[in-house]
């Protein structure tokens, strides 16, 4: 994995057995999006989540979708989780917090973020179907638990209610990207980083 010079951005390359990605991510973007992997529903919401975070996104993801969509929508996540945290370097000048509440038509999501160099997922959802077309509601989980493990940010996502699944878990990707994008954007008030500790 390297940090591009003087730019809030960084790149990965992960081969395993399983699955063989290459993903780049750039914090302060214009929501670029560049997405091919094997799965087309995450292939969605990674696109709804880059452009509404204003990330620039690139992956080209292969896996072994023929056992099913398990490993690689995790090692996206772990990807995707690497390189943000190596982006954000010491996380100088960054607000750290952020809270957003993006609805879908009939559905209600929000994203709680914190920054915080501790990992933890709080996941409260709960889904009509267990499916939305091939793609199983529980690997949003595995997504997010691995993209917060990998960040090592505390993430709290609460879908507070909707009808259709799909865009309940849309909701919750176009919040994800809001949310990381206030916490990841530079106060000019704060000095150093936003922390008692003098470290994140």
């Amino acid at each position: 994995m390297t940090q591009q010079a003087q730019q809030r951005a960084a790149e990965i390359a992960r081969k395993t057995n399983e699955t063989d990605i290459k993903l780049s991510f750039a914090v302060d973007g214009t929501g670029s999006v560049d997405i091919e992997t094997d799965v087309p529903f995450l292939n969605h919401m990674l696109d709804l989540f880059a452009k509404h975070g204003q990330f620039d996104l690139k992956v080209e993801a292969r896996g072994d979708v023929d056992v099913d969509d398990h490993h690689t929508v995790e090692d996206i996540g772990i990807c995707l989780g690497r390189t943000l945290r190596e982006a954000l370097g010491d996380k100088t000048g960054i607000k750290r917090y952020a809270s957003v509440l993006v609805p879908m038509d009939e559905a209600l999501a929000q994203v709680v973020v914190d920054i915080s160099n501790r990992p933890h997922l709080e996941y409260r959802a709960e889904y009509p179907s267990a499916t939305v077309g091939s793609f199983s509601t529980e690997l949003v989980h595995e997504f997010l638990w691995k993209l917060a493990l990998e960040a090592r940010i505390t993430l709290h996502v609460i879908v507070h209610y909707g009808k259709n699944t799909h865009h309940m878990i849309e909701a919750v990707f176009k919040a994800l990207g809001r949310a990381l994008d206030e916490a990841t954007s530079i106060d000019p008030r704060v000095k150093g980083v936003p922390s008692t500790k003098g470290v994140l």
